[in-house]
């Protein structure tokens, strides 16, 4: 291209259009830059695609230059008229890394960098509602690849990757979907769990923000793969700019012959639909979840029959989570044993871990499976945010258990999690400093069971209430051999009756902090003395 022809084509600034940077200013920032480039006539086209998970350099544009994507950030927004005006005079819009906000290129920035991502290889990189853009970027291949194998090839694939579902549970997926296959039925389903409600859990949002149409492609995926021609995303309702980029992505979608009859001209047919929560987290669980999707209210079910054989509709039916479909088409194109070959023991591939709480560096970081916890909190979440000692960090959303320093050595690996009476769950991962009381949070898992339990069972609905009420007697009381000893029974009830793993996990965030933070228990009673 000739220097002529550069000058008249118009600059690219990528700007994030992801939850989190639209909460931290993206939109300010995409509304000067449209202001300054009329004022000064010039023509810039800004792409909003995906957060690239940096979340502490949010508001970051990206400047598309020679030598790759040069970015800048955080933007202040307190003072964006001349931050905006400075990063768009010439020198910084070929990538002048002498502007204070300079970063550098962005592939190159460390917390990036040192990530191998595989799912979210898509996400901050292209607009995730363009079709073309995705394709360019290896989307839709595996659908191609899909088309022309037989459903027994697909599942074996699925199977020999090791897959496990990234909800939480961890179940292999070929599994699933083999059962789901091997069932004699005119109707199946495909349905998304897509209903993402654990405590610093944000990496299916992520996702669907900046690459729909890897869940799609997923989901129509499964739905060849076990003979299934209608699919559902039951979305959180908390999620309204997921909810608008999904509705335009389907759209786009069936405009394009990927979803409908004879899809991409082929014999296979896929509808999809996308549901709106209830707005309530024991609709996560996937039973509640297929009840709600029926018009009833969110109940759990008592298993068997698992869904596999009678899900929605009494149908068989593959709930998987977001991240678990995402990573489908990826598998097929690339092959098993390139998925396998990440990872250790039963826990194959990546995960996308969360960062948040009392964080320096929050954001998202996929990695294959195997550093220790210390190395996300170390290595990429780069100590507290207030800077005080970090004391108590949970994995797995509000049902898992508060790890103590001694046990962030541990691999990020499900058995190995398993090991110390703790899960992975999502990844999400909620960090703490030396200020925080660690009998508060350990009521609060409680108080989180009584409030968004279903009700269905005794152990959760009225195990949590005296459950709350046992540790205010503890805190005021102390921790006499009795009222332990009524709490240890309470809690063994709950984990071995409840019907399903709302009650049952309960019981986990409440034992670490016992175990661990035993001192932080008797102060309220020290205090009244």
């Amino acid at each position: 291209m000739s220097d002529t022809e550069q000058q008249s084509c118009p600059r690219k600034i990528f700007l994030s259009r992801d939850t989190t940077s639209l909460a931290l200013g993206a939109e300010q920032v995409a509304d000067r830059i449209r202001a300054s480039e009329k004022h000064r006539g010039e023509d810039i086209e800004i792409v909003r695609t995906g957060s690239r998970g940096l979340f502490w350099l949010e508001p970051m544009i990206e400047v598309d230059t020679a030598a790759g994507r040069v970015a800048y950030g955080p933007l202040p927004i307190d003072q964006l008229d001349e931050t905006i005006e400075s990063l768009l005079d010439a020198d910084c819009l070929a990538g002048d890394k002498r502007h204070p906000l300079c970063l550098g290129l962005t592939e190159a920035i460390p917390y990036l960098a040192k990530q191998q991502r595989f799912s979210f290889s898509r996400v901050g990189v292209i607009d995730p509602l363009s079709l073309a853009d995705y394709q360019q970027h290896g989307g839709l291949a595996g659908l191609h690849l899909a088309l022309t194998m037989s459903a027994g090839d697909i599942l074996a694939v699925v199977s020999d990757s090791g897959l496990r579902g990234r909800g939480g549970a961890a179940f292999p997926t070929g599994i699933k979907w083999q059962t789901v296959h091997d069932v004699d039925s005119e109707q199946k389903y495909i349905v998304c769990n897509a209903d993402e409600g654990d405590s610093g859990s944000f990496a299916d949002r992520m996702l669907m923000e900046g690459d729909p149409f890897s869940l799609i492609e997923g989901m129509i995926i499964a739905g060849i793969a076990v003979g299934a021609q209608q699919g559902y995303i039951y979305l959180r309702e908390e999620y309204p700019n997921a909810h608008s980029i999904l509705k335009q992505a389907i759209a786009s979608a069936e405009a394009q012959q990927l979803l409908g009859n004879n899809i991409l001209g082929s014999s296979k047919h896929f509808q999809l639909e996308l549901r709106l929560a209830a707005g309530a987290y024991i609709c996560g669980e996937e039973t509640a979840l297929l009840e709600s999707l029926e018009g009833k209210r969110g109940m759990v079910r008592a298993k068997p029959p698992l869904p596999a054989i009678s899900g929605l509709f009494g149908k068989p039916t593959v709930v998987n989570n977001v991240l678990t479909l995402a990573a489908i088409a990826g598998i097929l194109t690339r092959g098993a044993a390139y998925y396998r070959d990440y990872g250790i023991g039963r826990s194959r591939g990546t995960l996308p871990f969360q960062l948040s709480g009392n964080i320096k560096y929050p954001g998202l970081i996929e990695l294959a499976f195997g550093p220790s916890l210390r190395t996300l909190l170390e290595d990429f979440g780069g100590g507290t945010y207030s800077g005080r000692p970090m004391r108590s960090v949970q994995v797995g959303g509000p049902l898992g258990a508060y790890l103590p320093a001694a046990q962030w050595d541990i691999a990020l690996d499900y058995e190995a999690f398993s090991q110390h009476n703790a899960v992975l769950g999502h990844g999400g991962i909620v960090v703490f400093d030396d200020s925080v009381d660690m009998a508060e949070q350990a009521r609060f898992s409680m108080e989180f069971c009584r409030i968004e339990s279903c009700g269905k069972c005794t152990p959760c609905r009225i195990g949590s209430t005296r459950g709350v009420e046992l540790i205010d007697k503890i805190c005021t009381d102390g921790c006499s051999a009795n009222n332990m000893n009524l709490l240890e029974d309470l809690c063994d009830t709950m984990t071995h009756g409840s019907l399903c793993a709302m009650g049952g996990m309960t019981p986990i965030p409440v034992q670490s902090a016992l175990q661990h933070f035993a001192e932080d228990f008797s102060k309220q009673g020290e205090q009244d003395d």
